[in-house]
């Protein structure tokens, strides 16, 4: 299409306004990537204790012929609650996730997230026992935190996803369960 043939001069694109055009589109962008750094995916855990959990629980309740903890979404259950109903058990998790990669360096020289998974089995099992190695345990019980990790993955796994986890009704599924009814959850609701 020639701009001259429909009475407009054609537009010119000098190095002052490329510049410009560059420097909008850099700023926009660097202030997107700060917006969204503030609203980060998860509420109570960093990226890295994310995966350590994700790590965790998914040994807990491993996947096979049905979803473990890990396709369930256990770790949005323990991250939405941990910022919420289970504040209080905050700085256990904070120091026990420490100390099960403390525990991991030791007996296997690398983070638990990294290891095969029987040797992060190993590393529950010596939580679990009391046996776990490393300066935090010194300070926490180690089977008190792995007791607690435990009873918190049960609980995103075998909960209502309204809470975070069994996402798609995985146990439910396993189970052969149909999703449990609420009585009086529709009283609400407009009978025609």
């Amino acid at each position: 299409m020639n701009p001259k043939a429909h009475g407009k001069p054609p537009m010119k694109y000098n190095r002052r306004r490329f510049v410009k055009t560059v420097a909008a589109g850099v700023g926009g962008a660097c202030l997107l990537a700060a917006h969204g750094a503030a609203f980060a995916p998860w509420r109570f855990f960093n990226a890295a204790e994310a995966r350590l959990v994700d790590a965790i629980t998914e040994r807990i309740i491993p996947a096979d012929q049905d979803p473990g903890a890990s396709e369930a979404g256990v770790i949005n259950f323990l991250d939405k609650q941990l910022a919420s109903r289970l504040r209080r058990h905050q700085q256990t998790y904070r120091d026990g996730l420490v100390g099960v990669e403390e525990t991991s360096r030791v007996m296997f020289e690398g983070s638990f997230v990294a290891l095969a998974v029987d040797q992060q089995i190993e590393v529950l099992k010596a939580l679990e026992s009391g046996k776990a190695k490393g300066e935090t345990w010194r300070k926490q019980s180690a089977p008190s935190f792995f007791r607690l990790i435990c009873d918190h993955t049960m609980a995103g796994f075998y909960g209502g996803p309204q809470h975070g986890g069994n996402r798609g009704y995985a146990s439910y599924k396993m189970l052969g369960i149909d999703y449990p009814q609420i009585i009086g959850q529709n009283r609400y609701r407009r009978k025609n």
